[in-house]
């Protein structure tokens, strides 16, 4: 397999990045700052969707480039559990039970199953998920067990919440995307187009993730502190 990078796939998830920090902004600004933002419709709530759909799909693509998805899957689960805890600590009324790096490692530890079945076995079961989640909807349980599975319980708030269903479904047509076309580490364009700075974001695409919601949660809340002692 060439080690050449696909270079839509770095553009697409450096644009999913952008938006991902957009909409953390905005949320923030409401969440922290009490701001008048509403991100939960319109503009702002299709900036975060979209983002989070594309990180997705593009993590299907991508763990078929993977050494071991399985241990990349197992890695960010384990990033997963860490917030969890965290968010916990801090926030402990919406804290993330099942967010979308839940998700993503759960996708790539299941990675090497998708990829043994044929295309229409795939398509028939993302379709199944998706459609899952629309027999299951306004479904409460007595539980917090089935969250993963998108069964809430009366009450149930959470910063980050993307279940498997319907959710990994877009994970699972990225899978299918790789093994139609990409399995060939041929970009689908024509012509090339790569730039440091993108290759950069999505390289540490991660990393980002992990690191960018602390400094804009604890830039605000110092300037709430600052702006408070008069500062």
């Amino acid at each position: 397999m060439s080690s050449r990078r696909i270079w839509e796939i770095d553009f697409l998830r450096a644009i999913a990045v952008i938006l991902m920090v957009t909409f953390h902004v905005i949320f923030d600004l409401k969440e922290f700052a009490g701001i008048a933002i509403n991100y939960q419709s319109g503009l702002w709530y299709w900036v975060g969707k979209i983002s989070a759909l594309m990180f997705l799909f593009l993590a299907g693509i991508s763990s078929g480039f993977s050494k071991n998805s399985v241990k990349r899957g197992i890695k960010i689960f384990i990033f997963a559990v860490a917030i969890t805890f965290v968010t916990y600590i801090f926030f402990r009324e919406q804290y993330i039970r099942f967010g979308m790096l839940h998700l993503l490692g759960v996708g790539m530890i299941l990675f090497p199953l998708f990829k043994r079945m044929n295309n229409i076995l795939l398509i028939i079961s993302a379709a199944a998920i998706g459609f899952t989640a629309v027999l299951i909807k306004g479904t409460l349980a007595d539980t917090s067990l089935l969250l993963p599975f998108g069964v809430s319980y009366k009450g149930f708030v959470s910063l980050d919440y993307y279940p498997i269903s319907p959710y990994l479904s877009v994970f699972i047509l990225g899978v299918l995307a790789y093994k139609i076309y990409y399995c060939k580490s041929e970009s689908f364009f024509k012509f090339n187009y790569e730039n440091e700075y993108i290759s950069v974001i999505s390289k540490n695409s991660l990393g980002i993730y992990l690191i960018h919601q602390p400094i804009l949660v604890g830039g605000i809340l110092l300037l709430n502190f600052l702006s408070n002692k008069g500062l």
